[in-house]
């Protein structure tokens, strides 16, 4: 199988599938070479083999992909063989393997598309008389020559996304989930490379799972082979039992190969999901939100006051954050109360909404459809609409709520006929769709739930966007905590994270949009002083931070002094101006020596322009940055390079002109790489934009 740059090679002749190649595309037709390999002393008596369906039965020594049983524990150990292959099209197979005496049949589906994406998912069915109790199911992806390093994610709330690396050595690596949801520590993606891999440099190999429910991510590496990467869902105690004749299917894995680095990864599953019919094809617009101007004080004036500012200052969608509805004067009451607050809004949500869209803006309102307050009146006429373990008690409380159990078919029926008729009654175009906490102890009558749970929810909105095409919905998880392409399957976007502190945004956005193109991602303005680190920050640098990704504002503008206004406004516009390249070049990141300094951009497909930001994010040993070169231009075309924003008339650019680059210096794109341009000297936490044009 062969795409993008990669290939994929499977070995069908023998009992059971073995995987030859995962990497650089070896050219059509590739010569193979597929012989046995040595059997290392005191060992199992056959050699070693990278099968694509590990098992105990083959002398496999790490974790098996399927583990069940049948009642007693008999059938614990399958011996699944190869019964059936066959084509899926030009970019897919589909291997069948069945283990008679345990009666069960695994059917593997692989994909290599033209993009390079490579994708596996298992589905197992129980073809015997009696129940098969099913543990773990693992789709792995071996790696290649010269693995040494594991990258991944991790964080905390509103600290997403940040990488951590260490190298790759003997034994099981190990990060399971139980959130529930994807979760603040989440790992976007598990890559394991050669030594020293970059974002322009070294082999990696990626994956992704795409799945918002428990789950759990493999490294492991035997004395007898290379590393596998395996991912899969995380069971609670009999939480998936399969009747004779039932079946589970894994969801999505995802996986990229580059010789290039990181930004190759990156260039592959970007191109995968913008190819996808599902993918946002209107400009995304300018948002302005409500929550850090008005918090939970609703009031009809002031929100029409914010809306005739966010008009003049060009934004083009305006959302209702939380306090809308029923008894929600702060969050420890009304949540799962889906109705309008009559008391706060006495006409209803009509006025407001006029009065947005006669400016020209579509409206947006925010949710929160998966969880309750208890002091609801919802939960005080079904309390037993609470999903918990059982035996007496609840969850313990997380931010004053608990998860309404949406597997109770008259709970979900509930939610989204309250739901179906916000969206019928108003003239709202896009929600944002909250879910402020972990989904600890999730059981739907008595028994764990959280993966019904986890596809309930995803019905909800299913059956929403199906009912009402035209709305987008935001997943937004108290900020970060479900970014995943299972929620993207049926979303428009992700919220990256709670925090607009743009020192932070830096980190979280780069990493979020490592495998999320930046059409996808929310990226705010916030206030001069940041309501979640109280950290100051010049309006350039908020603005340049927020550029890169689907740009908006979270920020009382009605009280902008004029110098504010002006450069939100230019800012606006030149988000306006280069959102289209923005939303479908390809991301580069340059690799500098220098930490205290990033340059990272967007190339246009035919390389006639680009768009770079240079930030500095802490103090330098240097006192200068000197050269920065720019990655990913044509070599042999000529640039005019511009610095952009600040503009002229930024309060930041007019007391900073230490090394400005000239407006209007060309040099070839081989020159800007490889010599590069002398940047600015700029204070910590600051940035430029600079444009560079095809001459």
């Amino acid at each position: 199988m062969r795409g993008g740059d990669s290939a994929f090679i499977i070995d069908l002749s023998r009992a059971t599938p073995e995987v030859v190649h995962w990497g650089s595309d070896l050219g059509e037709p590739a010569r193979l070479a597929v012989s046995s390999h040595p059997v290392p002393p005191s060992s199992v008596g056959s050699p070693y083999r990278r099968e694509l369906v590990p098992q105990a039965s083959s002398g496999w020594r790490g974790r098996p992909a399927v583990e069940g049983h049948r009642p007693d524990g008999r059938a614990f150990s399958p011996s699944l063989v190869t019964t059936g292959s066959r084509a899926l099209g030009e970019h897919g197979h589909e291997i069948t393997m069945s283990d008679d005496a345990a009666a069960i049949e695994l059917i593997i589906e692989i994909h290599l598309t033209a993009e390079g994406m490579l994708r596996l998912r298992s589905t197992l069915q129980n073809l015997g008389d009696t129940s098969y109790s099913l543990l773990s199911l693992t789709n792995s992806v071996p790696t290649g020559l010269g693995a040494a390093e594991i990258l991944d994610l991790s964080g905390r709330w509103c600290r997403e996304q940040h990488p951590q690396r260490q190298s790759l050595r003997q034994g099981t690596w190990l990060r399971e989930y139980r959130h529930g949801r994807t979760g603040h520590d989440s790992s976007l993606f598990t890559a394991v490379g050669t030594a020293g891999f970059g974002n322009r440099s070294g082999a990696v190999w990626a994956t992704h799972f795409g799945f918002s429910g428990n789950r759990a991510t493999t490294v492991e590496k035997t004395p007898s082979g290379p590393a596998l990467i395996g991912n899969s869902e995380l069971f609670s105690p009999g939480e998936v039992v399969l009747a004779p004749g039932e079946s589970h299917a894994t969801p999505w894995t995802y996986a990229a190969h580059s010789a290039r680095g990181l930004d190759g990864v990156t260039e592959t599953f970007h191109r995968w999901l913008r190819s996808r019919p599902s993918h946002p094809a209107s400009p995304r617009p300018v948002v302005l939100n409500t929550w850090e101007a008005v918090y939970f004080h609703h009031d009809i004036g002031n929100l029409l006051e914010l809306s005739e500012a966010a008009q003049r200052i060009g934004v083009e969608r305006f959302v209702l954050d939380d306090g809308w509805f029923r008894h929600r004067r702060n969050d420890t009451a009304g949540l799962g109360d889906w109705y309008v607050d009559e008391d706060v809004w006495p006409n209803g949500l009509t006025a407001l909404i006029d009065d947005v869209r006669s400016r020209g803006m579509d409206f947006g309102l925010w949710v929160e459809p998966e969880m309750v307050n208890e002091d609801s009146d919802v939960i005080r006429a079904h309390p037993d609409w609470l999903s918990g373990p059982g035996l007496g008690r609840t969850p313990v409380e997380w931010r004053h709520q608990q998860v309404i159990d949406l597997v109770n078919p008259d709970a979900w029926d509930y939610v989204f006929s309250r739901l179906d008729a916000l969206l019928s009654e108003n003239e709202i175009s896009y929600l944002k769709w909250d879910q402020n906490r972990d989904l600890t102890e999730m059981g739907h009558a008595g028994a764990a739930s959280t993966h019904e749970q986890t596809l309930a929810a995803y019905r909800l909105m299913d059956e929403l966007r199906l009912a009402h095409p035209s709305v987008e919905i935001e997943s937004c998880s108290s900020g970060g905590a479900r970014v995943d392409l299972g929620v993207l399957e049926r979303t428009d976007r992700v919220w990256a994270s709670d925090c607009n502190d743009a020192l932070e945004r830096q980190t979280i956005q780069r990493w979020t949009e490592a495998i999320l193109p930046p059409e996808l991602v929310g990226t705010h303005v916030g206030p001069t002083t940041a309501h979640t680190t109280h950290r100051t920050h010049s309006l350039s640098f908020r603005a340049v931070t927020a550029m890169f990704g689907h740009f908006g504002i979270e920020w009382d503008v009605r009280g902008l002094d004029d110098a504010e206004f002006s450069e939100l406004s230019q800012a606006v516009d030149l988000y306006k101006t280069h959102r289209g390249l923005i939303h479908s070049g390809t991301a580069v990141h340059a690799d500098l020596a220098d930490p205290a300094y990033s340059l990272s951009g967007v190339v246009a497909s035919d390389r006639s322009e680009a768009l770079f930001a240079f930030v500095s994010v802490a103090t330098s040993f240097d006192e200068i940055p000197g050269q920065v070169g720019f990655p990913g231009l044509d070599p042999l075309a000529d640039y005019e390079a511009t610095v952009i924003f600040p503009t002229l008339s930024s309060p930041y650019r007019a007391i900073t002109n230490v090394g400005w680059i000239p407006d209007g210096i060309t040099a070839s794109g081989l020159f800007l790489a490889e010599v590069g341009l002398p940047m600015p000297v700029l204070n910590p936490e600051h940035g430029i934009l600079i444009r560079l044009v095809r001459r």
